[in-house]
């Protein structure tokens, strides 16, 4: 993580100011704006089809947007000059469907892209690579394959593939969507260690308890549009729009 001054003024990791985008005539995001700083866990919350997981993916370019800007580390990703596989090496992203090649090792499939495109030296990959399997609890697996793992161990061979790049901040797209309770746990258990040692991250969720325990801010959206961007403390205990309250009263039943 690689925090950036501007003499005295911190500039946040990202900044979103204002993005509008469309599905055609169907307007998804509107005038959405926010910044996250290092090392804070911001929490993106919402109905289905509010637009959490368009926003999350606009951020490190894998959605294009029509209107407004966000800069990773102060580089604007709506810029034609921007190269966005090199911007991508500094933002991880782990998806819900775990995206693993399953022809590929473990072992292979976390260090293709630090080795392929961030030119790093193979013995020096592959030692982290193993350092962080061990770390998330699965020292031993690095020559099984994909199918040879369960769906939670799957997704934290996800997490460990982005974190072997080392990126800057980290993105989680409904990380535990797929998962039965037992593997849930399991990975919530890895991001809950990731936020208690300072990684940035901004997490698509709709595991509330999780939110609850580990995030700083919570970004509340309903039909594209950001209905609050507050404390997260704030947010599950006074929630300062109907919305925002009718949908924690729901969630916390749960």
């Amino acid at each position: 993580m690689v925090a950036m001054e501007t003499g005295n003024m911190t500039v946040p990791v990202i900044t979103i100011e204002n993005v509008d985008k469309w599905y055609g005539t169907t307007q998804v995001l509107s005038q959405c704006s926010t910044s996250i700083n290092e090392g804070e866990v911001m929490v993106i919350c919402g109905p289905s089809g509010s637009g959490k997981s368009t926003l999350l993916k606009c951020i490190n370019g894998l959605e294009r947007f029509q209107g407004g800007e966000i800069s990773v580390q102060g580089e604007r990703i709506g810029s034609s000059r921007t190269n966005l596989h090199r911007l991508r090496a500094r933002v991880g992203m782990v998806f819900q469907s775990f995206e693993l090649y399953p022809h590929l090792s473990i072992l292979r499939n976390i260090t293709l892209a630090p080795i392929k495109v961030a030119k790093r030296d193979r013995a020096e990959v592959e030692a982290t690579a193993i350092a962080l399997l061990r770390r998330v609890g699965l020292a031993g697996y690095e020559h099984q394959r994909p199918s040879q793992l369960s769906g939670g161990q799957q997704q934290r061979v996800a997490i460990v593939r982005a974190l072997a790049m080392s990126p800057a901040v980290m993105l989680f797209d409904e990380p535990t969507s797929a998962l039965d309770p037992e593997m849930t746990k399991e990975v919530l258990d890895v991001m809950t260690d990731l936020a208690g040692d300072g990684m940035t991250m901004v997490i698509v969720t709709h595991e509330m308890g999780f939110a609850r325990r580990v995030g700083h801010r919570v970004l509340f959206m309903e039909r594209g549009i950001i209905i609050e961007d507050t404390a997260c403390q704030a947010f599950f205990d006074s929630p300062s729009s109907e919305r925002a309250r009718a949908f924690v009263a729901q969630v916390l039943q749960h």
